[in-house]
């Protein structure tokens, strides 16, 4: 189907319970797509033992294998999602991810799992752009920030049933077949997204009318644009740089749980009931569990507040829209701090919940921000610049480098050394907060929509 026989039958205004559909499906594509990158975090040790790789190596596999084609490759599918169906897009990439997942389960070596990897990247480019850009034509200005931080919850979401997916199945089954599994059912996922959601009109709420058939543009044109957006470079490289600890931290608190605290995980948790410790199990499901609880609760909240609040009191004043995150990264710091240097796991997974909360708010107001920038047939292409800055910075760099302290640390300070890399990996929070501050006053002049 193409855009202009999607437009003449979207005129209409969707019904609440269809537009509830459509975010409930968008989540739950998301949801797969996390759950797909957050299992190597927690089968990290299980390949690790297998594969006898490094920390440094495993960042390597996790973060740039992914990030390679997953950034770079983001561009050119988002701008066929800015002139075509996008509906047929995400749910050709999620076709694609779900495969190439299946097949990390049947890596025989690092390089093997190296290039699946890759491959899932390679998939994953295909689903986020165009599904900022649906819901942009789905909701209008006053409430795109809450429904795009409502579609990020499936990254806590996605998370922590990976990482629990993951734990268990590890345990069971074993590390293979936790992709296996997980990728054959995002396939049958594909076409259930396919065949229940509408493309929109583009631009629908959009004070300057659309045209039917959207004016086809360049790459270079959007690039062209943004060029001169101040605000777009600052918000851009301000999340790279919280992207950095951020992808970091998450892939790698669980090898932290278990390193640090190891035999205190069980007793802890010694309240869960039978059911959910499988015979043989280790110290790693218990981290998973620990660390999901932490994810989904902080997660949901932080997202979701920073898009309600953002919408709230961001109508009059744009920059609203940058400082929310900018504030919630300068109190992250003390709190991961804290967090990390404490011995009590009580105290940690208290403490622990808030700056996973206060690091996730950003994402609401700032997909906001971005959409806001560019005109309709430009977003799915400019969320994607955006995207290769933050990604291949963030996700690329974040893994590796505290993976990569990680190891230069051991000599020093054994199994610890992870609480030290992420320590040290607190500063990116600050540089984040100060690019979002420098943002606010910009972002006034450069916002269109």
């Amino acid at each position: 189907m193409s855009d202009s026989q999607s437009v003449s039958v979207e005129t209409r205004t969707e019904s609440k319970a269809y537009l509830g559909w459509v975010m409930f499906i968008l989540v739950l594509v998301y949801t797969f797509n996390f759950v797909d990158r957050s299992i190597i975090s927690i089968l990290a040790i299980p390949i690790q033992q297998e594969l006898g790789v490094s920390d440094t190596m495993i960042g390597v596999m996790r973060g740039v294998a992914f990030a390679l084609f997953y950034s770079v490759l983001g561009v050119p599918v988002a701008w066929m999602a800015d002139r075509h169906n996008r509906v047929w897009i995400i749910a050709a990439a999620l076709a694609a991810w779900s495969a190439m997942t299946a097949v990390c389960g049947m890596a025989g070596n690092a390089v093997q799992l190296f290039f699946a990897r890759m491959g899932v990247g390679v998939g994953e480019a295909g689903g986020i752009a165009p599904s900022y850009s649906i819901i942009a034509d789905y909701f209008p200005p006053n409430k795109r920030a809450t429904a795009l931080a409502i579609f990020s919850l499936g990254i806590p979401i996605g998370s922590a049933v990976g990482i629990v997916y993951g734990g268990v199945m590890a345990t069971v089954y074993g590390w293979r077949m936790a992709f296996i599994v997980i990728g054959a059912v995002g396939i049958i996922l594909a076409p259930l997204f396919l065949f229940t959601i509408r493309e929109p009109a583009r631009g629908r709420y959009d004070a300057k009318p659309v045209e039917a058939k959207p004016k086809s543009v360049t790459i270079l044109q959007v690039f062209n644009l943004l060029r001169t957006k101040k605000s777009f470079w600052l918000i851009s490289f301000g999340a790279a740089s919280s992207s950095i600890m951020g992808y970091g931290v998450f892939a790698w608190i669980p090898a932290f749980l278990v390193r640090s605290f190891g035999d205190e995980l069980p007793a802890f948790l010694s309240f869960l009931p039978g059911w959910m410790i499988p015979a043989g199990a280790s110290n790693l499901l218990y981290a998973a569990y620990f660390f999901s609880v932490i994810m989904l609760i902080g997660g949901v909240v932080g997202i979701f507040m920073g898009g309600f609040i953002a919408d709230k009191i961001g109508g009059k004043n744009k920059s609203v829209y940058v400082l929310v995150p900018a504030i919630a990264f300068l109190i992250t710091v003390p709190f991961y701090m804290t967090a990390t240097l404490t011995n009590s796991l009580g105290t940690l997974f208290v403490i622990l919940m808030f700056p996973v909360a206060l690091s996730l708010a950003w994402l609401g107001p700032v997909i906001s921000s971005i959409q806001h920038m560019v005109p309709p047939n430009m977003r799915a292409t400019s969320t994607a610049i955006f995207l290769l800055i933050n990604n291949f910075l963030g996700l690329a760099l974040g893994d590796v480098l505290l993976g990569g302290m990680s190891d230069l640390l051991r000599g020093r300070f054994g199994d610890e050394s992870l609480r030290y890399s992420i320590l040290c990996g607190t500063v990116f929070y600050l540089l984040a907060a100060i690019l979002f501050f420098l943002a606010a006053k910009p972002l006034k002049k450069d916002w269109i929509g």
